[in-house]
């Protein structure tokens, strides 16, 4: 994220592979899967100063609350902040879109906060005393369930400092 200067248009990206010595036809590449993410907010100060982050960053699997890899940058920026503020104490809460009965989306929440505080707990070494966790389900959407993007808005993970 501070790799650009904020406001810049980046409509281009350029590879370029230079091979010294052999037939040109010897060499292939293939480049595939290519996410691009953008920025993600200050988590410190959203977190220690206005007392809440939310993010739509850390990803499950498909009803599920197993945490998808791409998720680790997510979790370890939060690690950051609570390994460097070691008095501070948060609150994990799970949301998620409306696909699904009322019932089957709370407990979902639940069990994706709790999955990320043991993974906060497990990989980071966060102490168990410092967090708790609880799921909102459907019930505090953010965007419109009637939509693609909206629906992702509302797959979110958000930390409330206690």
């Amino acid at each position: 994220p501070k790799a650009i200067v904020a406001g810049s248009i980046i409509n281009q990206l350029y590879f370029d592979v230079k091979r010294y010595g052999g037939a040109d036809a010897e060499v292939g590449y293939a480049i595939g899967n290519i996410k691009l993410a953008k920025g993600l907010p200050d988590t410190r100060h959203k977190l220690i100063e206005e007392g809440t982050f939310s993010t739509t960053g850390i990803l499950f699997d498909v009803n599920t609350a197993t945490i998808k890899p791409e998720s680790s940058g997510v979790l370890k920026e939060i690690a950051d902040v609570l390994q460097q503020h070691a008095q501070l104490r948060v609150k994990i809460i799970g949301h998620t879109d409306s696909d699904g009965s009322d019932a089957s989306n709370l407990e979902l929440s639940k069990k994706r906060a709790e999955a990320v505080m043991q993974a906060l707990i497990k990989n980071y070494g966060i102490d168990r005393s410092r967090l708790e966790s609880d799921g909102k389900g459907e019930s505090v959407p953010v965007g419109d369930n009637k939509t693609k993007e909206g629906k992702a808005q509302n797959r979110r993970v958000e930390f409330i400092k206690q």
